[in-house]
């Protein structure tokens, strides 16, 4: 009789794996065991069906599964006794918990069947959704060691749990109204509210009041998106000014008139990480009914409802239907759902904790008592697709490394902060922390610093950080490294960014690399953010740069794109079109104090970023004078290029220095006359076409044919489908950020993979 022992390595733990294998081992009268340990799952098969056994596994797994490895070695056969689900074994930790899983089919049908024990439970699950990650505290992955340890399984809900047969047979989350948490509606002043909480949450989401919604990895700040008055309360009280917020509709559909969702937007929006996605406004968006969500961009950012509670809110608003066909319908509820958290800060994830820092926001609590263990903010994808921001719904799925090495922890920059531990043949990067701005952040990164490690029982053997001595990131990874007595690593931030794209491609040969963002510290000291680079691994060296602009007033010139506009004209060496252009754009400005700064040289640090190349020509064409958020004025210029639809580059609007620098000076002459949308388009167009020119002269050069972009600016839609054509044509081959953000949040990824290279070389 053949026998067969299997470990299997992935995402193979919470998703009704151990079922789905006594299931397929029964039904091919197979005897032998499962079970889970630290590794994965490993069991033994055996009988005469066991090569068809081996053939279906991977083949039939279920839908939140995924398998990395089977290994499988013949064993001694078995007594005949049938087959078995063991009790979990612990050990080493090298399996992963999965991510958090919008809503399934099924568990919806059990939601909306009032003759069910689950009928409008808020926090119905099984294996094949609900929460993981955010419920964990460690593996192996069970409920003793999840946050629903605390709620005793009712005598049905155990019976489910313990029948193989059943989809919530070992669902660690599983639980109905009469074991498991309760929904309880608060108002401002933390006095219970009467009635059904979801009831009563609409009729006050209806009413124009701002809800504090306890969700999967922390709490939104909910509103009617269609009341203008409202969302700028909710503006006020967050402190977010002008900064975009995420729109939630029961469906594609519902959304619309308000942002075009291709194919595979919807595909995406329908995904069980449920992210937020960013989609071309619709005609009743621009400049209509909810221009006030997302002013002056082309995008708008929209989800689904990813949970039973949230999902229960359009349920009441339907009247409460029975069955699922209700979902096909369009929906005029739609609700801003925006991060709950004060300005900057990460998010809210306690109740005591919301009442506390969203007093003055919040105008009711709809909580529950089940903890969120670690928090984690929602995804923000766009179609192609690329990660904004990586969070919910992917964190923790680890990012396969194209070989084995040593345990490294990363710990990042300073704003769109992620750490990242590398171990194995993965690095698991962490969910977006946030920008190092405040005491709370920087706690939060302490906490992930300790809880990552932790888990997947890890040891670091070298503690990577950014150049910079200042970030707090920094300053945490030498820390650690005197507690754990491990060596630390500074990493060029430029040279992280192309070492990201690197790590997902498991590129292994040296690159050429485009790190185009706002600003890092170059390894001379200087500000760098367009840097054409040769990356081998830990080494790295700079062919060219942008152009250097001066920064007059040095950081306040990255927050007013003005400032960056009369840098640019003075570097233009057109100081005479300075009075008439700020008579135009600019009158309540004073440029006189600024003018006699650059031309002294005076608290002008000079920068080759991109980034300040959109800013300045964002000042250029009259666009804004100050940035209220981070990334602004580039992205409003993107907009305004997206709107008015591709142009020809200017000819000779760039020249190619012999120092290796691309010099954008000849455009900015163009970006004084004619109305702002052209001369976005203009820019972009021309940007693209010098950069392409720039890229294939240097491959030449170097001889290289890959080419990784990365950096914020890669985040530019309109810029990255110029730049693609050209490349192209010149036969190279161009990689971008796919399973991380080319942002900084991609930045410890990055940092990782060079760690390994430097201690697998020794530099």
């Amino acid at each position: 009789m053949l026998a067969r022992s299997l470990r299997i390595r992935g995402l193979v733990q919470g998703v009704g794996f151990r079922p789905y294998v006594w299931r397929l081992a029964r039904e091919l009268g197979l005897d032998g065991w499962v079970r889970n340990d630290g590794a994965g799952v490993s069991l033994v098969v055996a009988g005469p069906r066991v090569d068809e056994f081996l053939a279906r596994l991977p083949r039939e797994a279920p839908p939140l599964a995924r398998i990395d490895a089977i290994d499988a070695e013949a064993v001694a056969a078995l007594p005949a006794g049938g087959f078995a689900i063991l009790e979990s074994l612990s050990g080493a930790v090298s399996s992963a918990i999965g991510p958090d899983a919008a809503i399934c089919p099924d568990c919806i049908a059990d939601l909306c069947d009032p003759a069910g024990r689950r009928w409008r439970y808020a926090f119905t699950t099984c294996t094949h959704c609900g929460p993981r990650y955010t419920v964990s505290r460690g593996l192996p992955y069970d409920r003793a060691r999840t946050s629903l340890a605390a709620f005793a399984l009712c005598p049905p809900c155990a019976a489910e749990y313990a029948d193989p047969a059943d989809r919530r047979f070992h669902a660690e989350t599983t639980c109905c109204p009469d074991c498991g948490p309760q929904l309880r509606l608060f108002d401002a002043a933390g006095r219970p509210l009467p009635g059904d909480p979801l009831a009563a949450t609409l009729a006050l989401l209806r009413a124009g009041r701002i809800v504090a919604i306890k969700g999967l990895g922390g709490f939104h700040l909910a509103c009617d998106a269609r009341n203008a008055a409202t969302v700028a309360e909710l503006r006020l009280r967050k402190q977010r000014e002008a900064k975009p917020l995420a729109v939630m509709g029961l469906n594609p559909a519902s959304l619309a008139a308000y942002a075009r969702i291709d194919e595979e937007s919807a595909a995406l929006l329908r995904l069980p990480a449920a992210p937020i996605v960013l989609c071309p406004k619709g005609e009743a968006e621009l400049p209509g009914e909810l221009s006030h969500i997302a002013p002056g961009l082309a995008w708008l950012g929209v989800m689904l409802p990813a949970t039973p509670l949230h999902l229960l809110l359009w349920h009441e608003a339907a009247g409460r239907p029975v069955g699922s066909a209700w979902l096909g319908q369009t929906s005029d509820l739609l609700l801003v759902m925006t991060s709950a958290n004060p300005h900057g800060e990460p998010l809210v994830i306690g109740n005591d904790e919301a009442r506390e820092r969203l007093a003055g926001i919040a105008d009711a609590y709809l909580l529950h008592d089940r903890d969120i263990v670690v928090r984690c903010d929602d995804s923000v994808l766009h179609a192609g697709p690329g990660f904004i921001r990586r969070a919910r719904g992917y964190v923790p799925l680890p990012i396969p490394l194209a070989g084995d090495g040593p345990c490294v922890l990363a710990l990042g920059g300073f704003l769109k902060n992620t750490l990242c531990l590398a171990q194995g043949n993965a690095a698991w990067l962490s969910q977006h922390i946030g920008s190092l701005d405040n005491a709370a952040a920087i706690g939060f990164l302490e906490e992930m610093a300790a809880h990552l490690p932790t888990i997947l029982q890890a040891r670091p053997q070298l503690l990577v950080h950014d150049l910079h001595p200042d970030y707090p990131s920094t300053q945490l990874a030498l820390r650690l490294a005197e507690a754990l007595g491990a060596p630390a690593l500074a990493v060029g931030h430029h040279h992280a960014h192309i070492a990201a794209v690197a790590a997902e491609h498991c590129i292994e040969t040296p690159l050429l690399g485009l790190a185009i963002d706002g600003v890092g510290l170059g390894p001379d000291g200087g500000l760098w953010g367009g840097e054409l680079l040769r990356v081998d691994g830990a080494d790295c060296r700079r062919l060219g740069h942008l152009r250097p602009l001066p920064l007059p007033g040095g950081d306040h010139a990255a927050r007013e794109p003005w400032r960056m506009g009369l840098a640019a004209l003075h570097v233009a060496g057109l100081d005479d079109r300075i009075e008439g252009w700020r008579r135009r754009h600019y009158p309540q400005c004073e440029t006189g104090p600024l003018q006699t700064m650059l031309a002294r040289g005076l608290y002008c640090p000079p920068t080759s970023s991109l980034g300040r190349w959109f800013d300045a020509a964002a000042g250029l064409l009259g666009c804004r004078a100050v940035a209220q958020y981070e990334g602004q004025a580039a992205m409003e210029l993107e907009g305004l290029a997206a709107g008015h639809g591709p142009v020809a580059p200017l000819a000779g609007g760039w020249r190619l220095g012999d120092d290796g620098a691309l010099d954008l000076t000849p455009l900015i002459p163009a970006l004084l006359d004619g109305p702002p949308g052209y001369g976005a388009a203009l820019f972009h167009a021309t940007l693209a076409a010098g950069l392409a020119e720039w890229l294939i002269a240097a491959a030449r050069r170097e001889r290289l044919e890959t080419l990784a972009v990365a950096g914020g600016c890669a985040l530019n839609a309109v810029l990255m489908r110029a730049l693609r054509d050209p490349l192209d044509a010149a036969g190279l081959r161009l990689r971008q950020a796919c399973l991380a953000p080319p942002n900084d949040g991609g930045l410890a990824l990055g940092q990782a993979w060079i760690g390994r290279r430097h201690l697998h070389t020794g530099a």
